[in-house]
């Protein structure tokens, strides 16, 4: 199958999923990973002692 071939299926079948979920909130999982990387951040720099 070619891509030009598989295109239009593609399209079809990204179309009847939807979109995003009702229940992902942008700004909480945005905020929930930037206090995550915060942590591994200050995890890091508390064991890097050595400068």
């Amino acid at each position: 199958m070619s891509t030009a071939a598989a295109l239009p299926v593609l399209n079809l079948l990204a179309e009847g999923e939807g979109g995003n979920h009702d229940s992902l909130n942008p700004a909480l999982t945005g905020g929930a990973a930037l206090f995550i990387l915060m942590l591994l951040l200050f995890i890091v720099t508390r064991f890097n002692r050595d400068r």
